[in-house]
């Protein structure tokens, strides 16, 4: 008698080859798989120069698909970078840029978030028939006005499923890994909490896990939340194998606090964070295998990438180095323009659709996600104002340059940096408006305060411009003068201009309090803690529970 495993086994390849087969008949849409990690630096991968931390199963993606070397996040902090990859838009034209000290959402409590009137590659699938889920990371916001109105939710934002943290993971949510608020605003958080009788409860409020709209664990269990990540990637890959889906995942790894998995502790040569890393690149590898397995290969785009660069001054005695190596690219996350903290790994597979080993070296963008979504969906209805560019042609070897001839690089709502590639030149100038000052003298980074601040007395503006050419210097290490480049005045004069025009189009769309078409979501009021606002998981503000994790 034949083992019932055996003919199960029969079945799963059967429907797999099936699939393949009606592949060629049926006019499916495709699948897309984006996976992005938290604060990996370019020159952590294997496949962009890294010879010391291992990862395979990235660098086997690169070679079985299309590898970007100019791939660029709109900002060097994960709210606005992440709302300008969801949106195809510089995040300045939702309300997610700063103006001051608070760069990024500190509070699940705050009422600040991606604005609901706002469009997300998500939504356009949505509308097109795609099942859509976002499992890990959205730091984009929960609530408006009261709990549970959910104005800012992956829910609202085209993501028919949701698992994982709608903040972030971050050192508060481990003890004795420190804090990443603010000393200030703790100071005055604690002194709120003290008056409601909860002590320091509110600084573990925001270290929780929603599956949809409801709290279902809080605080959060890191040691077993990356199983749990991937195993509901997985496990919505495997639910909608008939269907065109969208999966998100958006993984809590490599931002601290570190993870300590015993499958991956000490086999790194770079500590703690070589053992994330690793650990990183065997999910995606699991990832990766799940869509092999399911026959879906052929019908799906997988994309790798980070929101943004590495985080050079995060380390300590005793853990050594906790952030990421930006190679030789100046800067990381948080310090304006360099390319160490906008230059980010972009792979993208493809089996029969895109070539093999192919290597893409011209500027694409983050926000060119959006626009390719939309192109390889068929969505053909009328859209706002995109920053993004659809990359098919260019992934597919249809076209030779990028459509971005002028990109915008912003700290806070500030035009920080304007690179421009020339039609008919292989050269990238760069130019740098204002640069942030890094402390202590001499260092590569704001090792006080860990995040370069983008105003005032914390940055240099330089007249005339900084201007590099990338293509000649991609490390930014010596400034073009017009002795050393004929053509200094012509390019800062191309870009003045760029400048002008880009402006434009951001007329009527400034950001503001009041009255303003897109108001800022990024202001004291809408970032501090509201009680009246806060998820939780039980009677507030006695918030807590615990998922099931018995099986994992």
């Amino acid at each position: 008698m034949r083992s019932p495993m055996l003919a199960n086994l029969l079945i799963s390849l059967l429907l797999a080859a099936g699939r393949d087969v009606l592949g060629d008949k049926v006019d499916r849409k495709p699948n897309f798989v984006l996976m992005m990690v938290d604060d990996l630096g370019i020159g952590d991968v294997g496949c962009y120069g890294n010879d010391t931390i291992r990862t395979p199963n990235i660098d086997r993606l690169a070679s079985e698909g299309v590898k970007l070397t100019q791939h660029i996040a709109a900002a060097p902090l994960c709210t606005p970078s992440r709302a300008a990859f969801m949106t195809g838009r510089y995040s300045l034209r939702s309300g997610l840029a700063s103006t001051g000290n608070v760069q990024v959402l500190l509070f699940l409590g705050g009422s600040g978030g991606l604005p609901p009137s706002e469009t997300t590659f998500a939504k356009r699938l949505q509308q097109e028939g795609y099942t859509t889920s976002l499992v890990g990371k959205w730091h984009l916001g929960v609530n408006c006005e009261q709990r549970g109105d959910h104005c800012h939710h992956p829910n609202q934002h085209g993501f028919s499923y949701f698992y994982g943290l709608p903040f972030t993971l971050f050192n508060d949510c481990v003890p004795g890994e420190g804090s990443d608020i603010m000393a200030d605003l703790q100071k005055a958080l604690r002194n709120l909490t003290m008056l409601l009788g909860v002590g320091l409860l509110s600084l573990i409020w925001n270290c929780i896990i929603m599956r949809n709209q409801d709290v279902i664990e809080q605080p959060i269990t890191v040691e077993t939340l990356p199983q749990r990540l991937l195993g509901e990637a997985q496990n919505f890959i495997k639910r909608n194998v008939d269907q065109p889906f969208l999966l998100f995942f958006s993984l809590a790894h490599i931002h601290t606090p570190l993870f300590k998995t015993q499958a991956f502790a000490g086999k790194s040569r770079h500590g703690r964070y070589g053992d994330n890393l690793e650990e990183v690149d065997w999910m995606i590898g699991q990832i990766t295998e799940t869509v092999d397995s399911l026959g879906l290969a052929n019908n799906t785009l997988m994309y790798f990438t980070s929101d943004h660069g590495g985080h050079l001054e995060d380390a300590d005695s005793i853990i050594g180095q906790k952030g990421g190596w930006n190679g030789i690219y100046k800067g990381g996350k948080a310090m304006g323009g360099w390319e160490g903290g906008i230059r980010v790994p972009g792979i993208f597979r493809w089996p029969g659709r895109l070539a093999a080993g192919r290597v893409v070296d011209e500027p694409t963008s983050l926000m060119d996600l959006y626009p390719t979504l939309k192109y390889l969906a068929k969505d053909t209805q009328p859209d706002r104002q995109s920053d993004g560019f659809n990359l098919m042609p260019l992934l597919e070897g249809k076209v030779e340059r990028s459509e971005h001839e002028f990109m915008f690089h912003y700290c806070g709502i500030y035009l920080n940096a304007v690179r421009w590639h020339p039609p008919g030149s292989d050269s990238v100038f760069k130019v740098h408006f204002f640069t942030p000052n890094f402390s202590p003298p001499g260092a590569g980074g704001c090792y006080d305060t860990k995040i370069c601040l983008c105003h005032g007395e914390h940055v240099t503006h330089h007249n005339p411009p900084l201007l590099y050419d990338l293509f000649h210097d991609p490390s930014e290490s010596r400034a073009l003068t017009p002795d050393t480049e004929p053509r200094h005045a012509e390019i800062l004069e191309e870009i003045t201009k760029a400048v002008e025009r880009h402006r434009d189009s951001l007329t009527n769309m400034q950001v503001s309090d009041d009255t303003s078409s897109v108001q800022s979501q990024m202001t004291l009021d809408r970032i501090l803690w509201r009680p009246w606002l806060q998820p939780c998981c039980g009677t507030f503000p006695f918030c807590g529970c615990k998922e099931d994790t018995t099986n994992i």
